[in-house]
């Protein structure tokens, strides 16, 4: 694997059961699920542009297969276990060959900025171990519930409610191999890098939206047409 300061790699989250999203989800993936006239996953994979790409699969596998079939990515098969974030991150290691990397989930449009250009302007190698992308819960759209984080005037994250994380982040590694098992969450790897005082987060400047649900595909549409009541 490579140890670099700057990632080179991007896996797309694109291996979860969907249920929320259901009844759409009965018969595809989430990620296949259209908004604004293409899939979710296209939206996100419009965001990686330069990055070697790895897109995970479980749910409905050999759809994520065919709709990538000739594209310049490369599917991490979790067929055999839904194996969750972590789980799904440390299976696809050998693939993405960086370290750090980036993930992005593939539930949520956005209006605005590259978000993935806003983390690589923002990470600072040398004291992070990992960067997180995060709207204020003011200005997520489409997000019920309260926040994930807060940051401080130094931008390290802690457990809070001010600020959602968009499931973009650049994340170092390293803490994987130390984690025996292999279908786990994020937090696994979180958790330790915030007792480290290691982890910030960087605020999203533009429009994002959860699209989680299906009342959630009219809101993000409307936010992409840049419609001012969003």
């Amino acid at each position: 694997m490579t140890l670099d300061e700057h990632p080179t790699a991007i896996l797309l989250f694109a291996a979860g059961l969907g249920t929320r999203m259901a009844p759409l989800t009965n018969t595809r993936p989430k990620p296949l699920v259209d908004v604004s006239g293409k899939p979710l996953l296209d939206h996100a994979l419009a965001q990686c542009g330069g990055l070697k790409t790895i897109v995970n699969a479980h749910y409905f596998a050999e759809q994520i297969h065919t709709h990538l079939a000739g594209k310049d990515t490369i599917v991490s098969d979790e067929s055999d276990k839904l194996l969750e974030t972590g789980g799904g991150l440390k299976r696809a290691l050998p693939l993405l060959d960086s370290n750090p990397v980036f993930t992005m989930n593939t539930d949520a449009v956005w209006r605005g900025s590259n978000p993935v250009k806003c983390l690589q302007d923002a990470w600072q190698p040398e004291k992070m171990d990992a960067l997180l992308l995060m709207i204020p819960t003011s200005q997520a759209v489409g997000h019920n519930g309260s926040g994930d984080f807060n940051i401080d005037s130094e931008g390290h994250l802690s457990r809070g409610d001010d600020y959602v994380y968009s499931g973009v982040q650049i994340i170092r590694t390293d803490g994987l191999a130390a984690i025996s098992e292999t279908a786990f969450s994020m937090w696994a790897l979180w958790n330790d890098i915030l007792a480290k005082g290691t982890m910030y987060g960087a605020v999203y400047g533009g429009q994002w939206c959860d699209v989680g649900r299906p009342d959630n595909i009219p809101v993000a549409e409307a936010m992409l047409a840049g419609d001012a009541n969003v």
